[in-house]
């Protein structure tokens, strides 16, 4: 079941109107925003007319100078704080389909005094921008209102660049709710209609082309409904080579700024060359390459053992340049890994990750990756102990027999 759009659109344009002349837009406010955006300098006016179920700003991560589009921006507080993130150089767009909701947001950027957010007229399943004309896309308990998801999700990797990211709020139904409960439910929570399962929500964004998916229940809003963290990326176009000495530079910065994280590895300062060279394999290094001839990322693997019963097991490493994590790189280089070791006879690849990166984790998962166990305290990392994660990936038609 879906939402009709004319009953949403009078739904938001009455509350923009109650605003508009000085009341509580109503319960469709329900007070989200003094919980989500407490700490965040705005008006109670401007926060009082957030209608939503979380906080996208602290789902994407925003950077200086990109082009941000909110979807459904309502009374624009999500287009005005993007506004702020990305400075006078970058660029805040709120869209929404209501005339008193976009007077609303105007009035509202007039009076804080923001300057590089604008807000237009139109549908988010349809919309009114160039392709590959926006860095992040950001959306609060709007898309559960469309009618027709998969326009959404085509839309939205339309207009985002190569790269660029995908960062929303929004409601998510339990498996358990049935079509009749659906339809009952009416009012404060209409967007239940619309709601999609965690699975669905996948399945459509995948569909879309979009990569790096992650679909996160945060809490519960109503039985068998939960607020939800989505993200995901627009894929960087990149080509897959072998490694060359001429790629060593940019290798070994890359592993740097891995290290510069804190999550990536037991060691803090990549080496020399020649100590890389020689602690990996000759075989299966390899690059991503973006058209411009870029390096943005690398994955190499070590011997395990020299016993001939450990011949068929490496241990890798992947390494995705901080401009472009969550851009599908990551991905791409473990799927090209995979394909060059089962052509090489290699069994099982493996290696530990440190249990708050999440984001590896969740990539070496969707790789076929298992995570085996812990290892606690197995070492120490800039004066504290550090667990490991172990994982390894099984190869399913080499050694089978």
């Amino acid at each position: 079941m879906n939402p009709d759009r004319d009953a949403v659109r009078d739904r938001y344009a009455a509350a923009a109107r109650r605003a508009l002349a000085g009341d509580s837009p109503g319960p469709l406010s329900d007070g989200l925003g003094a919980v989500h955006y407490a700490g965040e300098t705005v008006s109670a006016e401007l926060t009082a007319t957030s209608i939503g179920c979380g906080n996208p700003l602290a789902v994407a991560d925003l950077r200086p100078g990109e082009t941000v589009l909110d979807l459904g921006s309502g009374g624009g507080l999500d287009v005005l704080l993007s506004a702020r993130r990305v400075g006078p150089a970058g660029r805040a767009i709120g869209l929404d389909m209501t005339d008193e909701m976009l007077t609303l947001a105007r009035g509202h950027a007039e009076r804080e005094g923001v300057t590089n957010a604008e807000f237009v007229k139109g549908t988010i399943e349809r919309i009114p921008l160039p392709d590959a004309s926006v860095d992040v896309v950001i959306s609060n308990c709007v898309i559960a209102l469309s009618p027709d998801k998969p326009a959404v999700f085509a839309e939205i990797a339309r207009v985002l660049r190569p790269g660029g990211r995908l960062g929303v709020t929004d409601i998510l139904a339990d498996n358990t709710l049935t079509d009749a409960e659906r339809a009952s439910r009416t009012g404060a929570v209409e967007c239940v209609g619309g709601a999609l399962t965690a699975g669905r929500y996948r399945a459509l964004l995948r569909a879309a082309g979009l990569v790096a998916i992650e679909v996160r229940p945060t809490h519960e809003v109503g039985e068998k409904l939960h607020s939800a963290i989505i993200r995901a990326a627009a894929p960087t176009p990149v080509t897959i080579v072998p490694m060359t000495p001429e790629h060593a530079d940019a290798v070994l910065a890359i592993y740097q700024a891995g290290l510069d994280t804190g999550h990536a590895s037991f060691e803090t300062t990549a080496p020399a060359w020649a100590g890389w060279d020689a602690a990996h394999l000759p075989a299966h290094r390899l690059v991503a390459v973006t058209p411009a001839g870029r390096v943005v990322g690398w994955t190499a693997v070590s011997a395990v053992s020299s016993r001939c019963a450990y011949a068929g097991c490496v241990e890798h490493s992947v390494y995705v340049h901080p401009d472009t994590r969550g851009s599908g790189i990551g991905p791409a280089l473990l799927r090209a890994l995979i394909t060059s070791t089962e052509r090489a006879g290699i069994w099982t690849i493996q290696s530990g990750i440190f249990p708050e990166n999440t984001a590896s984790r969740r990539v070496h998962g969707e790789a076929g990756f298992r995570e085996v166990g812990t290892r606690h305290r197995v070492g120490r990392h800039h004066g504290r102990w550090r667990d490991v994660v172990l994982i390894e990936r099984r190869s399913p038609v080499v050694g089978v027999d």
